[in-house]
């Protein structure tokens, strides 16, 4: 019997992004561009690209732009493309507003990275869904998610993502998981380590940006949140841990041909721009044309004092 297909994902956009300030003080943190797409529909398109109908957006009271720039365009801007002639821009905005069948939740309870998934828990039905948030990504062939709901689709099984480590401070900024390796890339976990230091890390194998889960994982979510103490983070590592200590099965899966880009820190944020501008087919060339001359001249600059 086939395992249900993954249809809905959840994005967790609520978090102030309080390492832009203040270009976040008025502009969502999701929302900051990547050329000329904000960075949460980069997630969004490769959500539709696995096939995802239902998007439940998961965000706090400055979030207003993420819910408008996913509605259909305004009035007065349609009539602008319109009378400008620019009608390939507004069956691209309006395209936008058709991607999926969006829902917008508040985002209420304890501080950590399991509250967004809580929150939208009422609106993922019995099926297996995605989890993922809105300032990082994985840039795949495939797409990640198309891969990652392959994996799940297979096995009947909670999935998450993950890429290799190849620096040493990889290990104190992402969680890794350890377990028994089923074939090439794909592990049965027993144990999800956050920012374990390379010494202690249970593999090379980093989780990041996404999950497929199942609504079994909503049941242990709901149990770890009554559990929590004063204070506590309400951590999607912890619950994880312990839904797999109870006997439960999750994979990790090695997304292939994959690079990931975590839009959340500012070194690479500008990373990110950089390379996806360099893929860019309008302006690529010409980008990298740029590039070589400005470090060319660089080079010839004295450097900033320390």
């Amino acid at each position: 019997m086939p395992h249900p297909r993954v249809k809905k994902a959840v994005i967790a956009a609520a978090g102030y992004g309080t390492r832009f300030l203040p270009q976040t003080k008025a502009m969502p943190k999701e929302m900051l561009p990547i050329i000329d797409k904000p960075v949460i529909q980069h997630i969004v398109e490769d959500l539709i690209d696995a096939g995802i109908e239902d998007i439940v957006i998961v965000t706090g009271d400055h979030k207003r732009a993420v819910e408008d720039h996913f509605d259909a365009p305004s009035e007065a801007l349609a009539q602008l493309l319109k009378e400008d002639g620019k009608l390939e821009l507004l069956d691209e905005v309006e395209r936008i507003a058709n991607l999926a069948n969006f829902a917008y939740v508040r985002q209420k309870g304890p501080s950590g990275n399991a509250t967004p998934l809580l929150n939208a828990a009422r609106l993922l039905g019995d099926d297996p869904f995605i989890y993922t948030f809105g300032d990082d990504f994985i840039k795949a062939t495939p797409g990640r998610f198309r891969q990652m709901v392959e994996v799940s689709e297979r096995a009947g099984l909670g999935v998450l993502s993950c890429i290799r480590a190849t620096h040493d401070d990889d290990y104190d900024r992402y969680g890794f998981v350890g377990g028994i390796e089923l074939e090439d890339g794909l592990i049965k976990i027993d144990s999800i380590v956050e920012k374990p230091g390379k010494a202690a890390a249970p593999s090379d194998l980093a989780s990041v940006s996404s999950y497929v889960f199942t609504t079994a994982m909503l049941d242990e979510l709901e149990a770890q949140r009554d559990r929590l103490q004063p204070g506590e983070s309400f951590s999607l590592q912890k619950t994880m841990q312990s839904f797999v200590d109870q006997g439960n099965l999750l994979l990790a899966y090695e997304i292939r041909h994959a690079r990931y880009f975590d839009s959340g820190n500012k070194l690479e944020y500008l990373k990110t721009i950089v390379e996806l501008a360099l893929d860019h087919p309008a302006i690529g060339a010409p980008f990298r044309t740029y590039l070589a001359d400005a470090l060319d001249r660089s080079t010839h600059r004295p450097l900033p004092d320390a």
